[in-house]
């Protein structure tokens, strides 16, 4: 393996240097870098071209340029990386503006591609399950319709009734008991659909979700939750639960004693932990601390899983330790929660609490409380990651169903079966592994891809991330610019198709590289 990425990475370094070659000669011949000072009546215009054309050696061929850019790439390897000064950007050096610009995209684009992974492949695989079912017509058409919009008519959408319809509701929240019972019954039918099996189970599902809903959205309404949001110790208490409950049924199921057990005692500790973490979170107050958490409870729950693990110390240790490492999602929830009535109070009118444009607010991030400013980038992502997810979400859709139900109909799935093992065990471990294979391309592909950026969702949503710096770079032939976006994108493209192929033998032990 250590020789075959070895080869990948010679190859795709030389593919990397003749793309940024002629990258670099259709930028530099597409224009006049300086043409706007050319035209300006300033007195100091000249002195400034001059300069200029000195620092980005315009008095030289195309050619020999870019072997000078080329030197301050190669100058990254000993740490004095230089990618020139942006013209565009008001001589601001080529790295710094690619810095901000790649943490912003980061921000959103990142996050949107892990929630349609995540969720897309879960309701490919569901729908692939219920083949012919109502929920998998349903889904389907669904799918179709998302994957035909444009992006920037959803985004506007959005922005209508995700954030302005949405701020008014929150000026004076009620929720009609007609919009109870829809969503109960929309819900309900969800449930009972991906659940499947004879009536009397349908039903049950139908009720339970339904009416659970229902239930849930009118207490919401009268205890005027959407007036002053927060979770408290039954809301982390609730969360745990199911997040426990969503991993057992994934991975081992909840006939397996052994891992209820340890998953349990590891629900058990967390909510002992809850008023505890409440000083740890105020008193230590750094996106370090989320990270300090997720690993400590993780390692809590894997080694209560070796402990009570008996023969399946493996599996068992390992869903406890991803449900401990989950439950710091309700405790960085919490913090946030605590923080809305000063969110409310800082973030001017005009702007409501749903934002529209921008990646922050001036006023929060002078602030210095890691969890009001993570409340504020929640509240500025919410809408664009929706929209980026929406799109991306249906194509995974319709990926991860048609793989898996290629996988269905193979020998050793038919096999597995005639053995005897759960219908949960032929799908997680046998089917599953295997089907994720063709659908790893896709994803090492659109990670390397999102990091581009996504041009019109930035337009829209006023975000500057890479895309909007690279339309900025072409629209003013800024050829600094534009080669400092290619070489982090395209290095980024040739990491991530390293790691696909590292991935497809971890999910298939019997690909091998000769």
């Amino acid at each position: 393996m250590l020789t075959f990425v070895t080869r990948r990475l010679v190859a795709t370094i030389l593919v990397l240097l003749v793309a940024s070659f002629i990258v670099y000669i259709l930028t530099a011949g597409s224009g006049d870098p300086l043409r706007e000072l050319r035209g300006s009546r300033d007195p100091n215009a000249q002195d400034k071209i001059a300069y200029l054309s000195s620092v980005l050696n315009l008095d030289q061929p195309p050619v020999l340029r870019y072997f000078s850019w080329l030197g301050g790439v190669g100058a990254c390897f000993i740490g004095q990386c230089d990618l020139g000064i942006s013209v565009a950007r008001g001589e601001q050096p080529v790295l710094e503006a690619i810095g901000g610009a790649l943490g912003s995209t980061l921000q959103l684009v990142m996050a949107a591609t892990i929630l349609a992974i995540v969720i897309g492949v879960a309701i490919g695989m569901t729908t692939a399950l219920r083949q012919y079912s109502g929920y998998d017509y349903v889904v389907t058409f669904l799918t179709f319709v998302f994957y035909s919009l444009p992006i920037f008519w959803v985004a506007v959408l959005l922005k209508e009734f995700g954030a302005i319809r949405f701020n008014e509701f929150l000026g004076n929240p009620s929720i009609p008991w007609w919009s109870m019972l829809v969503i109960g019954l929309v819900m309900g039918f969800i449930a009972s659909s991906i659940v499947g099996g004879e009536l009397r189970t349908r039903v049950i599902s139908f009720v339970g979700v339904g009416g659970g809903v229902g239930v849930m959205l009118f207490l919401l309404d009268v205890t005027k939750w959407f007036s002053n949001p927060s979770i408290g110790f039954i809301g982390v208490a609730l969360l745990t639960i199911a997040i426990a409950a969503i991993v057992l049924f994934t991975s081992t199921g909840f006939q397996h004693r052994r891992a209820v057990v340890a998953v349990s005692i590891v629900i058990g500790l967390t909510l002992a932990l809850w008023y505890p973490m409440q000083f740890l979170f105020f008193y230590l107050n750094s996106g370090w601390t989320v990270l300090l958490v997720t690993v400590v409870m993780a390692g809590i729950g894997v080694v209560t899983g070796l402990l009570v693990g008996g023969d399946s110390k493996a599996v068992v240790a390992r869903t406890a330790g991803i449900v401990g490492g989950l439950t710091v999602i309700p405790f960085v929830l919490e913090q946030m929660f605590l923080r809305w009535g000063e969110y409310v109070e800082r973030i001017p009118l005009s702007n409501g609490v749903i934002a529209t444009i921008g990646a922050s607010t001036p006023a929060i991030r002078r602030v210095d409380d890691t969890w009001l400013n993570m409340l504020d980038s929640l509240t500025h992502m919410m809408l664009p990651t929706i929209a980026l997810m929406i799109i991306s979400l249906a194509a995974y859709t319709r990926y991860a169903r048609a793989s898996l139900l290629d996988v269905m109909n193979q020998d050793y799935v038919r096999t597995a079966r005639a053995k005897g093992l759960g219908e949960r065990t032929v799908v997680m471990r046998h089917a599953f592994r295997n089907a994720m294979i063709p659908i790893a391309t896709i994803i090492a592909l659109d990670f390397g891809a999102v990091i581009g950026g996504a041009v019109i969702t930035e337009r829209v949503f006023a975000w500057q991330a890479m895309g909007s710096l690279f339309n900025e770079g072409l629209n003013k032939t800024d050829v600094n610019l534009v080669m400092g976006f290619f070489l982090v994108t395209g290095v980024l493209a040739v990491l991530f198709n390293v790691f696909a192929d590292i991935l497809y033998s971890a999910l298939d032990p019997r690909i091998r590289v000769s």
